[in-house]
């Protein structure tokens, strides 16, 4: 029986990549999509964080432990099921691209926060006192050094989020996971068809991983130069 499901599953090998390969290219746009929400987010919610308005940073703070305290996969079905029921409607792909982007804003917000912090008050207090205005001072001064900074966890960020994205198969996005459930249902193939999604989550994640290691040995280089 085994021998078979194993002699079945190599003459259907091309139908199953072709199917998993489609799934390989949503898993990738909701992903990409999710993380420059994610990134933009999380930028300006970190100006918000470090600004000295109260309203900013009590607003920031809500959003920040509201998201990260609240599983992604229950704010996902919130997007797609429970704002349907009031009458607002996403397609499966922007309700992923949102959730997992609102979930991933508030953990790249404490990030950039981090990022802003390290960098010395007094270049700040220099450039204001020369008559520029924060915002100006933040995206000219601050961002561009804190941004170096960060690097490395903006690389671990997406590799988790990649891996995450799996979850997007709950409300019906045809990515990577519910490909693979579709040809489960059809083939019976379980175990042939798990190891090729596995090889290629590999594939994708394995490039991102090396980035991240490259990242944080020029971050290290940085700092003690």
């Amino acid at each position: 029986m085994t021998s078979d499901a194993w002699s079945r599953a190599l003459a259907l090998l091309p139908d199953l990549l072709a199917a998993l390969l489609t799934g390989v290219w949503m898993t990738i746009t909701v992903t990409v999509g999710a993380f420059f929400v994610s990134l933009a987010l999380g930028l300006v919610f970190a100006a918000c964080r470090t600004s000295s308005s109260r309203v900013l940073h009590a607003i920031t703070y809500v959003y920040v432990e509201l998201f990260r305290a609240v599983p992604v996969l229950t704010q996902l079905f919130i997007i797609y099921f429970g704002l349907a029921a009031i009458g607002i409607r996403f397609n499966p792909v922007p309700a992923a691209i949102l959730g997992f982007g609102l979930n991933g804003g508030a953990y790249l917000t404490e990030v950039f926060r981090s990022g802003i912090l390290a960098i010395h008050r007094g270049q700040t207090e220099a450039a204001m006192s020369l008559g520029m205005p924060r915002l100006m001072t933040l995206r000219v001064i601050v961002l561009p050094q804190a941004s170096r900074i960060v690097l490395p966890s903006l690389a671990n960020f997406a590799i988790g989020l990649l891996k995450e994205t799996s979850l997007a198969s709950a409300v019906a996005a045809p990515e990577l996971s519910f490909q693979a459930k579709l040809l489960v249902d059809k083939t019976f193939l379980t175990t042939q068809i798990y190891i090729l999604v596995a090889m290629l989550y590999l594939c994708m994640s394995l490039p991102l991983s090396q980035l991240a290691r490259i990242l944080e040995r020029r971050a290290a280089r940085g700092r003690r130069a």
